[in-house]
């Protein structure tokens, strides 16, 4: 190395210097993969229990043992929650774990070891010569065997566990995913699919959005014309029965999940109004008729199985949604009157003699003083890309407060494809559902100490304590990407490894084709027309907002303007590699927003551009081009990155310079990029783990 040294003093001539920094380039390179490998070698081979074993969400209380605990058969006996153990036979059949009078002891006690706030969905669970989960109730004793399951490996046929000690209990009370199938139709199949991951993150809330203006989709024996062809806009004859209905229920039931159904009215009613041949809410027929349909739904389930009934009463914006508020209080008190809370969605309709009702807050609206309240503000799914989406969902503080209380109920993620979908598995294929699950699991079980807006659109700073935590509670994510969700959508890799610079934003008055210097060579600062650019190299990650939609802090303020991004990644060898690669994030909401549509051979309309190594990389052919804003009923095919085919680039052996150029103004509406390389099986994305990303010039 030091004979390439010695050329790189600024006394030796120019290709000699060239010729030196590209040799000792390769060998720096060459010794960074091999310590990156070394270190990779090592942390398998030495990996610790935590890491080997994450939990999520992380328990209240938890310490890890030093040792695994490793056995072929279990015993089940000591049990003072029949229910719960009974549920282990058929677990530890499909997972073909043997039961044996010999095995390893699992027992699970009652125990009245929590404090109030504890006692509901408390547990503790320790793991050495024998499991021993507490709770002191049924739905504590659940959690616990969550846990549980989420800490079994196999190895070699033999099954391992940690030793490890854990006392948990959640810190709000509502936790919760909502799914708009009003709009959507999802079979009972794929909706128990999804109970089944919020069982095992401790979600305890099913919010089921059952009736919009494409769709009433709740069967009802009273009046059989809400299911008849002409209610339906979308989805024609795709409803519930009542008997799916109970199913789904009984579903939730057994995990200890709460179903809370909505009707939405006055507004979102257009099959309501279809079906019965109504022109308006304010016909005289629409107010007894409604009585008669909430109380078919309390009907289906009693006070104690389904204690809340959801209204609606956003987003009444045209005259036949109209209604005096009489109508909404006398819903209110008939709901009241069948032992049932009521539910509004707080923007909605405010009746000033409402006293009891819970606003569940959507967009930025504040709840009403002194009512209690579920907090899905900035978290609604389908406006979420799954690698920015995700950050906001671990920086967001639910309620805007460490933990809940009295008024402070929790929280719910909603998902509200609003536009049609070509298939149901779509809904999982171009919305990031599993990951935010996950990576939301965290902060409504255990709590956020602090609510971080700062980051709900950009990662931390490298190496700051915040993105620390970031990145490790990403490790723990990769796991259980890997061993829950191998057969199901989730379009999540590691982004805290993808650094970037990026300038900007220069004026391109109008003309997003405008060249800037950057294009033609890349310096640390360029100066244009009196002011001077620098690149800021805090970026990271696989998408950067650089103006965020909703205004979260990003990087720029201004409205307008083209920004280049900058990286270099390292391949040991020549490739054809598959690429994530983004300009423009469709929110799967209210149409293309922000559109038009790309037309064939632009990325987007703002003309952004990409070169690997000063060569352009052309976008996909679009399958639907050049679609207007308003075009709801088009499902989405291939619009955002993660649901389309990968772009293919060629990358070279060594260090491949990665430029993109992202102008943005007029219409659009995200001014954004993606762009990392991955590794597509099938429905896995997984990371491209021989790579190396650098953004140093």
């Amino acid at each position: 190395m030091k004979k390439y040294l010695k050329y790189v003093d600024e006394s030796q001539p120019l290709i000699k210097k060239k010729a030196a920094f590209k040799v000792l380039g390769t060998i720096y390179a060459g010794l960074f993969l091999i310590l990156t490998f070394t270190s990779y070698a090592n942390h398998i081979i030495n990996t610790p229990l935590e890491e080997k074993y994450p939990l999520i969400p992380t328990p209240q209380e938890l310490a890890y043992g030093k040792k695994e605990v490793r056995f072929k058969s279990i015993d089940i006996k000591g049990n003072d929650f029949l229910k719960e153990g009974m549920s282990l036979a058929p677990f530890f059949t499909e997972q073909e774990i043997a039961i044996s009078k010999n095995g390893l002891a699992v027992k699970l006690i009652k125990s009245d070891n929590f404090n109030a706030s504890q006692k509901k969905e408390g547990y503790t669970l320790s793991v050495g010569k024998e499991i021993v989960i507490t709770a002191y109730t049924p739905q504590g004793a659940f959690y616990g065997l969550q846990t549980f399951k989420q800490l079994l490996r196999k190895k070699q046929g033999q099954w391992m566990l940690p030793q490890v000690k854990i006392k948990d209990w959640p810190v709000f009370e509502i936790r919760g995913l909502l799914h708009d199938t009003g709009r959507n139709f999802q079979s009972v199949a794929q909706l128990k699919e999804q109970i089944d991951i919020l069982a095992l993150y401790k979600y305890n809330t099913f919010h089921w959005h059952l009736t919009d203006n494409p769709g009433w989709r709740l069967e009802s024996k009273l009046y059989p014309q809400l299911q008849s062809d002409e209610a339906f806009s979308r989805g024609v004859g795709k409803y519930y029965t009542q008997e799916d209905f109970k199913e789904i229920l009984a579903y939730c039931k057994e995990r200890y999940i709460t179903v809370i159904p909505e009707l939405d009215i006055p507004g979102h009613t257009d099959a309501f109004r279809k079906g019965l041949g109504i022109k308006t809410m304010k016909d005289e027929r629409v107010l007894p008729i409604l009585l008669d349909l909430f109380s078919e739904l309390c009907g289906l389930a009693d006070e104690k199985e389904m204690p809340y009934i959801h209204i609606g009463t956003d987003e009444v914006r045209n005259e036949a949604e109209y209604v005096e508020d009489e109508m909404i209080l006398a819903i209110m008190e008939h709901i009241k009157s069948q032992n049932r809370e009521v539910i509004v969605w707080k923007e909605g309709i405010v009746i000033p003699e409402d006293s009891t009702s819970i606003n569940q807050l959507w967009a930025y609206h504040e709840g009403r003083k002194g009512h209690r309240f579920i907090d899905s503000r900035s978290n609604y799914i389908n406006h979420l890309d799954p690698f920015a989406g995700m950050a906001r969902l671990f920086f967001q503080q639910p309620a805007r407060q460490p933990k809940g209380d009295s008024l402070a109920l929790g929280g719910i993620l909603g998902a509200w494809p609003d536009n049609n979908v070509l298939e149901e598995r779509d809904i999982l294929r171009q919305n990031p559902i599993y990951p935010s699950l996950v990576f939301y699991s965290e902060a409504i079980w255990r709590g956020k100490e602090k609510d971080y807006p700062e980051y709900w659109a950009k990662l931390p700073a490298k190496n700051t304590k915040e993105f620390m935590a970031f990145k490790e509670f990403e490790d723990k994510v990769l796991v259980h990407r890997d061993l829950y969700f191998e057969d199901k959508e989730f379009p999540y890799i590691r982004q805290t490894d993808k650094f970037w610079k990026i300038i900007g934003p220069f004026d391109h008055e109008g003309d997003f084709a405008k060249k800037f210097p950057v294009e033609e060579e890349i310096k640390s600062a360029y100066e244009l027309d009196g002011t001077e650019y620098k690149w800021n190299d805090d970026p990271v990650g696989g998408t950067v907002h650089l103006k965020h939609f909703f205004n979260f802090p990003a990087f720029t303020e201004a409205k307008s303007g083209t920004y280049y991004a900058y990286t270099r990644i390292y391949s040991p060898n020549n490739r054809l590699q598959e690429f994530w690669i983004g300009f423009q994030g469709w929110s799967r909401s209210g149409g293309r927003r922000g559109g038009p549509s790309p037309k064939i051979g632009q990325w987007h309309f703002t003309e952004p551009k990409i070169w690997v190594n000063d060569t352009p990389v052309l976008p996909p052919t679009w399958k639907q081009p050049n679609l207007g804003s308003a075009t709801d009923e088009i499902p989405f095919i291939d619009e955002d990155y993660f649901y389309r085919k990968p772009t293919l680039v060629n990358l070279n052996k060594g260090w491949n310079t990665v430029l993109l150029k992202i102008p943005h103004g007029g219409n659009s509406w995200k001014w954004m990029f993606s762009c990392v390389p991955v590794e597509i099986n099938g429905t896995n994305v997984r990371e491209v783990k021989d790579l190396i990303y650098d953004a140093s010039f």
